[in-house]
Order: structure tokens, then C-alpha cells, then sequence
């Protein structure tokens, strides 16, 4: 599988960008290809998120279709499937976007909507690129992205400098639109059963009178180890962290696994298990925490009241 980790772009093949949700990934993204030199104009509901773009020294945009009025290529990072749909289609932005153009989807949806997508883009004269991205928010203000594109390869060779200014391993995962999300899904159940067996692990060492510090010191210094424990765990100690990612974004990622799943018939009997815990969190009015406190969930199953540091 080739991955385009080096990022070389060619000041003299400078492209418009228009960017839609400029949201915890999608801000430090265009912070990311205004550094490159690309001109970004952006577009986000909120009236802050605008007006940090333009501190950063974007664009600000009026409306979806305004940010897609004279790009070259239109991202959008947007938080589910109904967000891409009304930006596209119902407020103007797909009709706005000249022909010829691309529009590069990066926001997490469900394999058989991006491939009902891309015909729909490709159908009204424009180009499209599946291109979900994992890392967080860590990875979009460090521009070490992980994206899985799917689509023509030319398609994908004349966005890839934009993917690497915000990227440092692009895979192009396959030719039809669909096999990026197909991908993504597959990062996404591992996610969150990972997330879930953390908190599991670490509300049941407080049900055994073990040191929540001293056990995660030790659970990911050891065999046990995950990316997800090491990043998550931490902030499970805390009563109210800060956000990075909530709750209900993996209810969304795993009821899109869930789907996936049905769609092809597969069982996945950890990712159901771990899909329940979140959206148990989310009906306790724990949806927009940060997705760590999937933690609640075990500690309400336990009996025990809210545990965590406030504060730190």
C-alpha cells in the first residue's frame, strides 16, 4: 500500500481552498494549509470559529456556498453525514463549487454513503475524494494525520499536497469512493473498544482499591498498552476534562460500524458491547463530555459514585 508521507508542495501549482467546519479538527486543518500558502476561505456556523480562521489569517466565509464560490477544492470536516448534506446540497455549496473542481470529504460517515455521495458529486460535473482522517486533535495541531483517500488516482494526485499540509501519512487506500470509509470504520471500532475496555479497566481497579495513577502508570508501560489508553486514560481520572472529542461523536463512529456490520453481515459483538456503554454515557446527559468519561457508565453499572479529580 503506498503512503505519501513527504511534503514537497509546489509553490508555483497554488490551489483555492474552501473549507467548511472549522470545529476542533477542522480549525488547526486550514491553520495547516493557510501555513502552506494555500488561500483558504472558510466557513463554520459559529461566529467564533469564523472569526479564529480569520485571526489565523484566513478567509471568513458567509455561508457554505460562499466558502465554495471560486475553489479549486472544497474540504469539508463536518460533523456527520446530515452536515455534509445540508452544506452541499441544501445550502448551495456543491452548486456554488465551479466545475471540475474537488470536493474532499474528510469527515467520518458510513461507507455506503460516500459511495452514494460521490455519484451524486460526480453526476453534477465535479470530483470527489473519500478522505476520512484519524489522529484527533492532537494530530490536526501537529499536522501528523493519518488519511485513508479513496478515488481516481488522478483525483487523488492533484489534491495531495493539500492532504499533506495537514497529513504525514496518506495512504491511497483504493480507487472507488467508499474504501476510505470502509477504512476509517475499521479504525473507528478499534477506537472504541479500546476507549471502553480502558474505562472498564480502570473503574474496576477503583472497585479493587488500586491507585487509578499507579495502574495506568503500570497498564501502559506494559503488554496491555494502547494508544487509546495512554491518550484517554489520563483524562478517565478527572471528573471533568477537558474536550478533545465527545461522547456522542462515538456513539455516531460506532452505530456507523454497527451499520457496517449489518450491511455485510459481520458480528461484532465487542463493538455492540462498546456502542451500548457510550450511549449510556450520552442518555446520563454525558453526550458533549469528552468521550473519557465513557468511564461514568462502569461506575454507575458498579454502584459508585462519580469518582475524578476536579481541576487537573
Amino acid at each position: 500500500m503506498p503512503r505519501y508521507s513527504t511534503y514537497n508542495v509546489n509553490l508555483n501549482d497554488m490551489k483555492t481552498v474552501g473549507f467548511i467546519g472549522l470545529g476542533s479538527m477542522g480549525l488547526p486543518m486550514s491553520r495547516h494549509l493557510l501555513a502552506a500558502g494555500f488561500e483558504t476561505r472558510g466557513f463554520d456556523l459559529r461566529e467564533p470559529a469564523r472569526a479564529a480562521f480569520e485571526t489565523a489569517g484566513g478567509k471568513a466565509a458567509a455561508s457554505s456556498a460562499d466558502a465554495a464560490r471560486l475553489a479549486d477544492t472544497l474540504v469539508l470536516m463536518v460533523v456527520n453525514a446530515a452536515q455534509v448534506e445540508d452544506a452541499l446540497f441544501h445550502d448551495g455549496a456543491l452548486k456554488a463549487l465551479p466545475e471540475g473542481a474537488t470536493v474532499i470529504l474528510g469527515s467520518t460517515c458510513s461507507p455506503a454513503f460516500v459511495r452514494a455521495l460521490a455519484k451524486r458529486i460526480q453526476a453534477a460535473g465535479r470530483r470527489f475524494l473519500d478522505a476520512p482522517v484519524s489522529g484527533g486533535l492532537v494530530g490536526a495541531e501537529a499536522g501528523t494525520l493519518t488519511i485513508m483517500a479513496a478515488g481516481p488516482m488522478d483525483v487523488f494526485e492533484a489534491v495531495l499536497s493539500i492532504l499533506q499540509s495537514f497529513g504525514d501519512q496518506i495512504f491511497h487506500v483504493g480507487t472507488d469512493p467508499g474504501q476510505g470509509a470502509a477504512m476509517k470504520t475499521l479504525n473507528q471500532l478499534l477506537c472504541g473498544v479500546h476507549a471502553a475496555a480502558a474505562a472498564e479497566t480502570l473503574a474496576f481497579a477503583e472497585e479493587m482499591g488500586v491507585d487509578g495513577k499507579m495502574a495506568l502508570q503500570i497498564l501502559t508501560g506494559s503488554a496491555a498498552a494502547s494508544w487509546m489508553l495512554r491518550d484517554r486514560g489520563p483524562r478517565m481520572m478527572q471528573a471533568e476534562p477537558e474536550v478533545t472529542s465527545a461522547v456522542d461523536i462515538f456513539v455516531k463512529d460506532l452505530g456507523i460500524v454497527l451499520d457496517a456490520g449489518r450491511d455485510v453481515k459481520a458480528a461484532l459483538p465487542l463493538a455492540a458491547a462498546a456502542y451500548q456503554m457510550f450511549v449510556s454515557t450520552s442518555a446520563g446527559g454525558g453526550g458533549r463530555a469528552d468521550d473519557s468519561q465513557v468511564i461514568r457508565s462502569y461506575r454507575l453499572l458498579n454502584g459508585s459514585r462519580q469518582r475524578g479529580e476536579s481541576g487537573d
